[in-house]
């Protein structure tokens, strides 16, 4: 039994991330879960990477991480995203790249519980509806006989869905939300990079208590402002011509496929 910390979506923001880790120590976290995306949109990859190594937390794969590896390519990605992560290619350094590129793309620090970043067979899914999480509760089922509670990241959103059968019901996370052990459990602690968020620029994170099965979800400030300064000053920001660009070559390549007939081997 343990009291978890548990991050996700760093994004290469060391102000957020060194703030969390901070109040997570200070609130008695034992351990350490990270669910992915240590890089991407901000100034400092290979600092985050060694934070987050330092502090010896039980970490995954996020999309973001594996296309700063390029492991996987942009076709996903928004403007903004692949802007910030073409810098990051240039400017992560080789033992950092080493050190995302073997990272594994779930886990399961005790029984019961399971991490993945996106979706629990797709590392780019956005779980953000009842339909999401009904469909990734029978993958996890099959893929995870046994497991109460899928940490889960990449949406950026604090969210706790309670499973039983096929009802899913959102819970609130404005307090600590106690869990049951005879139903499954899909957690998104929040991201710690707040850089994308319109409402509120505030880093997010959670303690897992394993004890009582417990989830309690804190948000912090941090210097964002310092963060944005960083950002723009080397080059993870795109302008607002420059996403005009991406966001027309992205139009006609889609128009350039239309009407074709995809291959099919004889």
């Amino acid at each position: 039994m343990a009291l978890y910390g548990v991050i996700a979506d760093i994004h290469g923001n060391r102000e957020a991330l060194g703030a969390a880790l901070r109040l997570l120590e200070r609130r008695g976290a034992q351990r350490l879960l990270c669910l992915g995306d240590v890089v991407g949109y901000n100034a400092d990859p290979d600092e985050c990477v060694a934070l987050v190594r330092e502090s010896g937390a039980l970490t995954i794969a996020g999309n973001h991480d594996l296309i700063g590896v390029g492991r996987l390519d942009f076709r996903r990605c928004s403007a903004k995203a692949e802007y910030s992560l073409k810098r990051t290619r240039r400017t992560l350094g080789r033992d950092s790249a080493a050190w995302l590129a073997g990272l594994p793309p779930h886990l399961s620090p005790e029984a019961g519980v399971v991490l993945v970043h996106g979706g629990v067979r797709d590392v780019q899914q956005y779980m953000v509806t009842p339909q999401h999480i009904r469909q990734n509760a029978a993958w996890l089922r099959e893929d995870f006989p046994g497991a109460r509670v899928c940490f889960f990241g990449h949406s950026h959103e604090q969210r706790a869905y309670e499973v039983e059968g096929e009802e899913v019901r959102q819970l609130p996370v404005d307090n600590t939300v106690v869990l049951h052990r005879e139903k499954t459990y899909f957690v998104n602690p929040g991201s710690i990079d707040a850089s994308r968020k319109r409402d509120h620029k505030l880093a997010e994170c959670a303690l897992f208590d394993t004890d009582d099965w417990s989830i309690e979800f804190l948000r912090l400030p941090y210097d964002c402002a310092a963060v944005e300064a960083k950002a723009a000053t080397f080059g993870y920001r795109i302008t607002p011509g420059i996403e005009r660009l991406y966001k027309l070559k992205a139009k006609w390549g889609r128009k350039a496929n239309w009407g074709r007939t995809p291959f099919s081997p004889k």
